[in-house]
């Protein structure tokens, strides 16, 4: 029986996927269908992370929580209230402040 090898991409290939990922992202139209396709792209696991730190956007953003607060109301470690809160703040991408700007008359989905 043969071994199967795991080979990564390389960077080039690497940056080429990352855009055909965003390209199809872009392409969804619904929340049905943003929900299918990722349902499908990544393990229960990866949309819970994902989710929890937007959520955490959301509530950094609003302003009106602690980080201790927000670890309590949504189980997300202090250490990564900190990272999302970082990314706000200090980083270049600036993507979750273009989409809380473009969301931020959308209510907060309440568990």
């Amino acid at each position: 029986m043969q071994k199967s090898t795991v080979r990564a991409l390389n960077k080039s290939e690497s940056i080429k996927a990352e855009k055909a990922l965003f390209k199809a992202i872009v392409s969804l139209k619904t929340p049905e269908e943003c929900s299918a396709f990722f349902k499908d792209l990544c393990t229960p696991a990866e949309l819970t992370a994902m989710a929890d730190r937007w959520r955490v956007a959301q509530l950094l953003a609003e302003g009106k929580k602690s980080y201790r607060d927000i670890h309590d109301e949504t189980g997300v470690s202090l250490a990564t209230i900190g990272r999302v809160a970082r990314f706000l703040t200090h980083e270049s991408y600036q993507g979750y402040r273009a989409i809380l700007e473009r969301t931020k008359n959308l209510p907060l989905h309440r568990h």
